[in-house]
């Protein structure tokens, strides 16, 4: 019998692909011929700010890329933004599974900028097992301060003991661990099915 009552997860890594991580800027720099190190530079000084909801996409794409004049739209590098999101299906279905199982609270701790967020919570349907987003464009607080964790506690009414935490920064899964919640590593599929299991929560 499990004593696990939630499960915290991270999106990026674990159910989807990352949002706008640095492959994905790469390829943006490549394809709308952009300027590699000014974008980077711009990136790194204002996406934190974006992603504890302080900036709309617009105002961090006015920042980072439309500071001048460009050959394309701003629609056109959003839609590029957007699909490079991917599901991990193997993934979501085993949550979906475990909800269904052990009748388990399932929240979003992640660190994204909002309409970002929101695009990959409606396009893969994450509400339809998802029962909180304790995401950094709501909450103002990007991972990994420990407020973050702290507030999804007390959003899904749980102690840390009766939490499973997938992540795959190591860095984050020390904070959480810092807080006494049990926190996995994600690195594969088949390693955190086991790890899981360690806990109880077996399919």
């Amino acid at each position: 019998m499990s004593n696990i009552n939630a499960l915290f997860l991270d999106i990026g890594g674990v159910l989807l692909t990352n949002g706008w991580d640095r492959n994905a800027r790469k390829q943006a720099i490549e394809l709308f011929g952009l300027e590699a190190l000014e974008t980077e530079e711009r990136h790194h000084l204002t996406f934190d700010t974006y992603e504890e909801g302080k900036l709309t996409l617009d105002e961090y794409l006015t920042r980072v890329v439309f500071y001048k004049e460009r050959t394309f739209t701003r629609q056109q590098f959003k839609e590029f933004m957007l699909a490079q999101s991917a599901p991990y299906p193997e993934m979501i279905d085993l949550i979906v599974r475990l909800k269904e199982k052990y009748k388990l609270k399932i929240a979003i701790v992640n660190n994204e900028g909002r309409e970002l967020n929101e695009h990959r919570i409606h396009h893969f349907n994450l509400n339809r097992f998802v029962d909180f987003y304790i995401s950094s464009c709501f909450v103002h607080f990007r991972k990994p301060d420990a407020d973050i964790y702290k507030i999804a506690l007390d959003i899904a009414q749980v102690k840390p003991a009766e939490v499973i935490y997938l992540e795959d920064r190591s860095m984050f899964v020390d904070v959480a661990k810092g807080l006494g919640i049990n926190a996995i590593c994600h690195q594969s599929y088949q390693s955190t099915v086991e790890q899981l299991a360690a806990h109880g929560l077996v399919l």
